[in-house]
Parts: structure tokens; C-alpha cells; sequence
């Protein structure tokens, strides 16, 4: 069985909308988060979905599913006091559904539009072949280390870095166990799975993604991610 756990559990706070959480702000018609969950529900790999939602949007997001005929989508739950509390909140239901040990879940934003197959396929065969997958984007810019007085510790050589982004996929059994133990040792500060697998002794493995799989934080996403599919309504570029 193959999961996708999409992450909606965030309000937005950095996309200064008054109205409603980031993910719920439409585009073309549709909330950001439908345009997302409409890739996985078209990817004949994935078997079914879960969505960790903000908690008052619950049943919104419910109706969202019925309307947009979502069907892949089992259950919506809520979110959790951070990230890494929402994700696993997502993760024990899926291991208390889950009856085998191959199981495999791939963790995405749920304001990550633009997803598209071979990326979420080729995550799938990296878990089959590795154990995990991670995915991720060269780096266009310099990057750098700082030291804590805010002075540069080392400049990066470019072309050996990579940009995190998702989804990033695990055997559910491996990641849901990893959760277990940073919940025991009181760890709660993880940035995202992938390190938070890494912490736990797991070797990750990359997966090459598309430059336009944006995650939509500010407005200035939000916008790019209008233009995006604009430009692809009017033929003018093949975007997506």
C-alpha cells in the first residue's frame, strides 16, 4: 500500500492573509490545497491519501474532498502544535490502518502544487530500492554556513548542494518508529523527516525534482504560483 500524508496543518502566518489559512486560498477556482492533492489523486501509484488539517477547517476540508470528488482522500485529521507533532498525528493513524510491513508513505506540503508524476513515482521506486526518499533541487545561489556571531563560517561550493523539498517518502514502519523515539527522548525541534530519519541513524537517499516545485509561504509565491498556471492556460510555456 502506498500513502500520501499531505501536511495542512499550518495557518499561514507568513502569508499575512486575514481570511483563511494559506492553503485554503484559491486559484484558478480551487484552494491551493486542492490543486495538491489533485496530483496524488491522479497518480495511479498512490493508493490513498490522509490530510492533516489545521482544526477548525476540518470540515471544510471535508466538503473540499466531496466537491472536487477527491476520492483517494480516507480521512482528515487535525494538526498539531508544530510541524513534526502534525505529521506524526497523520503518521499513527496510517500505522494503526496499516497491515504491512512495506507500507510505504510519502509526506508532502499541502501548499506544494506543483508535484507532478515522475516525481512522486520516482519516490516510490528510491523507498523500494533504499529505504527512503528525499526530494530535492540544485542550488542556484551560494550558500553559507554562519557561525554565531553572525560571521561566515564556510561558503559552500554550489554545485554540491541540494534544496530539500518533498515530498519526502519512507517505509511507514521506519519513520513512524523514528517518531516514536524522538517523542521518548523529548526531541521536538526536527526542521523536517528527513532529518529528523538522519538524527535517528537512517541513511537518506535524494530524489531529483522539477525547479518549479515551489512550497507557497509568502505572497510573492502565491503570486508566482497564479502566473505559473496562467502561462500554462495560455500555451505559452510547458510548466507544468
Amino acid at each position: 500500500m502506498v500513502y500520501s500524508l499531505i501536511f495542512a496543518g499550518g495557518v499561514g502566518q507568513r502569508m499575512n492573509s486575514k481570511a483563511k489559512p494559506k492553503q485554503f486560498l484559491e486559484v484558478h477556482g480551487e484552494p491551493i490545497i486542492v490543486h495538491t492533492i489533485k496530483r496524488f489523486q491522479c497518480n495511479k501509484s498512490i493508493d490513498k491519501i490522509i490530510v492533516v488539517c489545521v482544526k477548525p477547517y476540518i470540515q471544510y476540508m471535508k466538503q473540499l474532498a466531496i466537491k472536487f470528488q477527491l476520492s483517494k482522500i480516507i480521512e482528515v485529521i487535525p494538526g498539531g502544535e508544530t510541524g513534526q507533532e502534525s505529521i506524526f498525528n497523520g503518521l499513527d493513524y496510517l500505522n494503526n490502518l496499516s497491515q504491512h510491513e512495506d507500507d510505504i508513505v510519502l509526506i508532502h506540503d499541502g501548499v506544494r502544487p506543483i508535484i507532478d508524476d515522475d516525481t512522486i513515482n520516482n519516490n516510490i521506486e528510491c523507498v523500494k530500492k533504499n529505504g527512503n526518499a528525499v526530494t530535492v533541487y540544485n542550488a542556484i545561489e551560494t550558500i553559507v554556513l554562519l557561525n554565531n556571531d553572525g560571521s561566515v563560517a564556510k561558503v559552500e561550493n554550489r554545485k554540491d548542494c541540494r534544496v530539500a523539498r518533498a515530498p519526502q517518502s519512507f517505509y511507514l514502519k521506519d519513520i513512524f518508529g523514528s517518531h516514536i523515539k524522538a517523542i521518548k527522548d523529548g526531541k521536538k525541534d526536527f526542521i523536517d523527516s528527513a532529518m529528523l530519519m538522519q538524527y535517528y541513524g537512517a541513511k537518506i537517499f535524494t530524489v531529483q525534482g522539477p525547479a518549479n516545485n515551489i512550497k507557497i509561504t509568502t505572497p510573492m509565491d502565491f503570486f508566482l504560483f497564479k502566473a505559473i498556471l496562467d502561462a500554462k492556460e495560455n500555451e505559452q510555456i510547458n510548466v507544468l
